[in-house]
């Protein structure tokens, strides 16, 4: 590791470690990150440290593979928990379960502890663990359809604008008819009545839904069946407030989202973790800033959720993570780069934990310096620093209690205190039963809802028709008998012959929109807001 000599860049050029190590001296409760790094040598007494207040204004963790980024989310979210905040984070390999049980020493943690004047002692935190709609070990996280939304249905279905903007229709028809979308079915028969005889005239007059776009959209959710997404849409519907927890000792409880059985569905499960966050805005009251979070999100993966996305997605993520702030939420995204994070949801991360980078092609070169812009000035020669970190190691820069950048510091991690590895099978398997939530949504539960219901006013319509039919051609062939028998002139139609005439059965739409129901309001993500 080098240091610029410009001797603007450091005041106090004596000690710019001792310089550096003051940016983090909190009067207030804070993490412990690790000790700070200067001259290729570690300085156990100058603590690098986030305070707790400062949670809320979101984060950013990120490095290349195998730099340590699951470790240092493992490291936070046990201190988080220890001061009484709860935390949901993403399992995706299935490595962050051991969170819940003691670590164990071994010479490498032992090592690591001795080297940044950490006193290392075991300790598991309270935890639960969910699963997207029970596919593998977890309690079973559900989204109706309707709660879900166009905008992120559209995200997962890989719909092009003018196809999303249809989709919005069909949403906009179902809520306004008051026709739950309960699940894909639900949605299915809806679109197929929209280009249907009788439900064609519905959207006429804003604009209608075109015979080939509703193939297309019904083709993506065939596909999207196939790969097993029909068991993320149904009820009982996750509340997404279990995630604001504490446990009986008053520490957080850590929410983890078990997704080995689904990591090869990306876009699925990074879309997913949007709306549990949107559900999240939605339904918590404005709190300002407060001396701790309520909730800090981890957001793994984040490049996945913003490969492909639409203009109005984006706007959405942009508008949900500078907006949730105020509720009490914390947003930590962590993936490779700084550069997989819009720039307009960059510039509302105000803390950075970044690992090592690669620089082995031109385009590596190029986040590399990138990724350099995006810190504050500093005496580190910040292009050769970030390409020679080890593992475990991280450049950091966070807000202060004032709310101003820290000086970036240079850091080598703590090591967690809770296990680094998975938790057994069959111990994952117990701890999921024994939770008091398996009980409300271990079971799905399928009620009526637009399926149902267009099904039967279809059923009803039919039969309406045909009886309506049947009783005209006994009119007709009772006059016909009465004319060859009396030569009497031809009657006027029967009121049967009439109704069937004007086309009356042809409308179900009319009928759909007697029913019963209150237009469901939408949120800036097209999610709807629960009814708490």
């Amino acid at each position: 590791m080098s240091e610029s000599t410009d001797p603007d860049t450091a005041e106090g050029a004596a000690d710019p470690a001792g310089t550096i190590a003051a940016g983090y001296a909190f009067s207030g409760p804070a993490l412990d990150l690790g000790a700070l790094l200067w001259d290729g040598r570690v300085r156990p007494e100058h603590r690098i440290r986030i305070p707790l207040a400062m949670l809320n204004r979101h984060g950013l963790v990120a490095g290349a593979t195998g730099t340590g980024k699951t470790k240092t989310l493992q490291l936070i979210a046990e201190q988080l928990s220890a001061g009484g905040v709860p935390v949901f984070l993403a399992d995706i390999k299935g490595d962050v379960s051991g969170i819940s049980l003691p670590g164990v020493a071994n010479a490498a943690v032992e090592g690591r502890a001795k080297d940044v004047g950490q006193v290392w002692e075991p300790a598991g935190c309270p935890t639960e663990f969910y699963a997207l709609g029970g596919l593998g070990t977890g309690i079973p996280v559900r989204s109706t359809v309707t709660a879900f939304g166009p905008v992120l249905l559209s995200k997962v279905l890989r719909l092009n604008q003018t196809q999303e903007q249809s989709l919005g229709l069909i949403f906009h028809y179902a809520d306004s008819k008051g026709l739950e979308l309960i699940d894909l079915k639900d949605l299915r028969a809806v679109v197929a009545f929209l280009v249907s005889d009788q439900g064609r005239p519905e959207l006429k007059d804003i604009g209608g839904l075109s015979t080939v776009t509703a193939g297309v959209i019904l083709r993506a959710l065939t596909a999207f069946e196939q790969q097993g997404a029909a068991e993320f849409f149904g009820e009982p519907e996750f509340d997404t407030g279990a995630f604001l927890r504490t446990a009986a000792d008053g520490r957080g409880l850590v929410s983890v989202l078990e997704l080995p059985a689904v990591q090869d569905k990306p876009q699925l499960f990074s879309t997913f973790l949007m709306w549990l966050l949107a559900d999240l805005y939605t339904g918590l009251p404005e709190v300002g800033d407060l001396e701790k979070p309520k909730l800090v999100f981890f957001f793994d993966e984040a490049h996945l959720l913003f490969n492909g996305a639409s203009k109005a997605f984006l706007d959405s993520v942009t508008q949900t993570v500078r907006l949730i702030r105020s509720k009490g939420v914390g947003v930590f995204f962590v993936t490779q780069t700084p550069k997989d994070v819009p720039a307009d949801v960059l510039a509302q991360l105000g803390n950075r934990v970044q690992h090592a980078l690669r620089a082995f092609t031109p385009d590596d070169a190029k986040a590399l310096r990138a990724a350099v812009r995006t810190f504050p000035h500093s005496p580190y020669d910040l292009e050769e620093l970030l390409t020679q970190l080890g593992t475990g190691e991280a450049v950091v820069t966070v807000l202060s209690e004032k709310g101003a950048p820290t000086p970036v510091a240079a850091t080598r991690l703590c090591a967690p205190r809770s296990l680094m590895g998975p938790v057994e099978p069959a111990a994952l398997e117990q701890a999921v039963r024994a939770s008091p939530l398996w009980s409300r949504y271990a079971e799905p539960v399928d009620r009526e809802s637009a399926f149902e219901k267009i099904s039967a006013e279809q059923a009803a319509a039919e039969a309406q028709a045909e009886a309506a039919a049947a009783a005209a051609d006994a009119e007709k062939q009772a006059r016909a008998a009465g004319k060859a028998a009396r030569g009497a002139p031809k009657p006027d139609p029967s009121p049967a012959e009439r109704v069937v005439g004007s086309g009356l059965f042809r409308s179900l739409a009319r009928s759909l929109g007697t029913q019963l129901g209150r237009e469901i309001s939408r949120s800036v993500f097209g999610t709807s807001r629960r009814r708490r």
